[in-house]
């Protein structure tokens, strides 16, 4: 059964930081891409980063510079580390596994950027 959970979000201050975490289960986990991905209230869900099997990653133009995501395959976890937040980062984000036609969705966790 595949299984992606994310932990970590919450409420947090703007230009603070939050880190997110994705423990998967159910799959190959080192041969998937895996994505962040974020959806606010009456926007259309959004490519936040992605990192490929071989490490490379790509980013948001809204979050360059700010976010960093990494895997550690050996726990078949990926990470989205959010820096210098902002209120517009507020979402749900969701984690996201591909390889070929296989797609697979977390069930979100909520960062809310607010004073």
């Amino acid at each position: 059964q595949v299984q992606l959970v994310e932990s970590g979000g919450g409420l947090v201050q703007p230009g603070g930081s939050l880190g997110l975490s994705c423990a998967a289960s159910g799959f190959t986990f080192s041969s998937y891409v895996m994505g962040w991905y974020r959806q606010a209230p009456g926007k259309q869900r959004e490519l936040v980063a992605a990192i490929r099997t071989g490490g490379s990653t790509n980013y948001a133009d809204s979050v360059t510079g700010r976010f960093t995501i990494s895997r550690d395959n050996a726990k078949n976890t990926v990470y989205l580390q959010m820096n210098s937040l902002k209120p517009e980062d507020t979402a749900v984000y969701y984690c996201n596994a591909k390889w070929r036609w296989y797609d697979y969705w977390g069930q979100g966790t909520q960062v809310t950027v607010s004073s």
